[in-house]
């Protein structure tokens, strides 16, 4: 049996170490169904139960060591026999107790309890109604693939009516410098009309920018 290892730090004299997995479920009651239904919604951090004494040519250094480890709450690596089936990249010391038994002996018992800390899960999509099958509405008949497709489709479209504002406000600002240039002589300004029609254009632009960021 290997010597389980925090850190690089040997629990030497170890007398007990117990492993623990528990399922987190939901019990769901369904009318006519003998039994209940278990909804599972994922495991609890695999849990490390230790029990051992501190050697004690070396306990007053050894409980310093693991008191410091306690009392920082940093993630430790922690290797042993009994979780070399389980995928535990790394864990926390979740509880220590130290007892000093007062006698010839002197001798110094501890437990410790470890929890896994698994990392964190990649961001959230970020996307039009991204990772709506996390919410279930797989569960309630909703396709949220489809749904996620049409609102894209919805603010392609918002985009599109936005460029063609942002187009038409350019035509009506060229339209508007023609119609300031001079009279052209006895020919009067012959864009003069198109610079009428100018200012209905804006107020149609304005109203298609408005609905663009509305679809949005």
């Amino acid at each position: 049996m290997g010597t389980p290892t925090i850190d690089d730090f040997e629990l030497k004299a170890v007398q007990s170490i117990r492993q623990e997995t528990d399922q987190d479920f939901i019990r769901q009651k369904i009318a006519g169904l003998d039994g209940t239904l278990h909804q599972k919604l994922g495991r609890a951090s695999h849990r490390v139960i230790i029990h051992g004494l501190l050697p004690p040519d070396s306990a007053v250094d050894d409980l310093k060591t693991l008191q410091d480890k306690a009392s920082a709450g940093e993630e430790v690596a922690f290797t042993a026999d009994i979780t070399t089936a389980l995928s535990i990249d790394k864990m926390v010391i979740e509880s220590f107790r130290a007892e000093q038994v007062v006698g010839a002996a002197c001798q110094t018992a501890y437990s410790i309890i470890l929890a896994e800390s698994p990392p964190l899960p990649p961001p959230a999509e970020v996307s039009s109604f991204g990772g709506l099958d996390g919410f279930g509405l797989g569960d309630l008949g909703f396709d949220a693939g489809a749904l996620g497709d049409v609102l894209g489709d919805i603010a392609g479209a918002a985009g599109d009516i936005m460029s063609a504002a942002s187009a038409a406000m350019d035509a009506v600002d060229k339209l508007k410098s023609l119609a300031s240039l001079a009279s052209l002589g006895s020919m009067g300004n012959p864009i003069k009309p198109l610079s009428d029609q100018a200012g209905n254009l804006q107020g149609i632009g304005d109203a298609m920018k408005g609905l663009g960021k509305g679809l949005k």
